[in-house]
């Protein structure tokens, strides 16, 4: 068995997405403070979204319509996400203790 860097990349993607998921669901229904719960929503954001670009690029089938929609929308999520984390970490409640 050889190592395939394209399918190591698919897995960790994978799980980066069942990561991001587990923190945006956590977010909805543990978290009572809500800057904690409006940061677990962006860290699992910029997660889900990464990893759906990775698995986008990875893919070996031609592109289709969706797929360029990904490309074009996933980087504004991921980029609104993080601006919103960078300004709410010096906030109460933001998780620094």
């Amino acid at each position: 068995m050889t190592f395939d860097l394209g399918q190591f990349a698919l897995i960790v993607s994978w799980g980066a997405t069942g990561l991001g998921l587990g923190l945006w669901l956590w977010s909805f229904v543990r978290e009572t403070d809500a800057i904690r719960k409006l940061r677990l929503q962006d860290f699992g954001v910029v997660l889900v979204f990464s990893s759906v670009l990775v698995r986008v690029v990875a893919q070996e089938r031609a592109m289709t319509v969706f797929d360029w929609a990904w490309m074009v929308l996933a980087p504004l999520f991921i980029a609104a996400a993080l601006w919103r984390l960078s300004r709410t970490g010096d906030l109460p409640g933001a998780g620094k203790p």
